[in-house]
């Protein structure tokens, strides 16, 4: 089956200018727009909000809706049904955790930006064949880090990577500087902990220390 990837208005360019991709779990509704406002003041204007829980095509929704300066996506998408609920709601891409084809195939006739999970030879060659140059690199300490990127982008030249697993506000900066890696994912600045009281203001001061990161790596 033919397929093209589109990388539709810019979504590489974005990503890449963004640095940090905040992947957020929300139970609550409520919590969706005072996340996006949270992340926005602090200067990382994207969310991944993940699948992980039954309010998360609804806070997709609420932030697109509500919050139209943030590129909202979804994650942790395995199959096709969540794809077409996270498109539905308005989600701008879709990242998956593992290589599922009939997602990515889906995304890719649906002109949906994609990125799949993606960490050895195997994967990667399948996805480059459908026209995918940027994968997830998860769980990313557990395959090799840095190293391992780097090793596979001197092969597949070209080809960039989004880790998540393991990225931290002490080693972002380190993953940012590869140039290999086009963003990082991470969870640290948007811990339900933080604002499990409804005081999003802690988040916003770890998404402008994030956000000073990606400015330092990236000058």
């Amino acid at each position: 089956m033919k397929t093209e990837y589109m990388n539709q208005n810019g979504f590489y360019e974005d990503l890449s200018a963004t640095g940090v991709i905040p992947v957020v779990v929300l139970e609550r509704v409520e919590d969706a727009v005072p996340m996006a406002r949270a992340l926005l003041d602090g200067g990382l204007p994207a969310a991944e909000v993940t699948f992980r829980t039954a309010a998360a095509a609804d806070c997709i929704r609420e932030m697109v809706e509500k919050c139209p300066d943030i590129l909202v996506g979804a994650g942790t998408v395995v199959n096709v049904e969540q794809a077409k609920r996270a498109v539905e709601a308005g989600a701008k891409f879709i990242v998956s955790p593992g290589c599922d084809l009939e997602t990515v195939d889906w995304c890719l006739e649906h002109e949906v930006n994609v990125m799949p999970g993606g960490v050895t030879p195997t994967e990667i060659m399948t996805l480059i064949a459908r026209d995918v140059h940027v994968t997830k690199f998860f769980p990313a300490n557990l395959y090799g880090g840095i190293p391992a990127m780097s090793a596979l982008a001197s092969v597949f030249v070209g080809h960039r990577f989004m880790p998540t697993g393991g990225v931290s506000a002490q080693n972002v900066g380190d993953y940012l500087s590869n140039p290999a890696i086009i963003a990082a994912g991470g969870t640290w600045m948007v811990k339900p902990d933080l604002f499990a009281d409804g005081d999003f203001s802690r988040v916003q001061a770890l998404a402008a220390e994030a956000a000073e990161t990606v400015r330092a790596a990236r000058g």
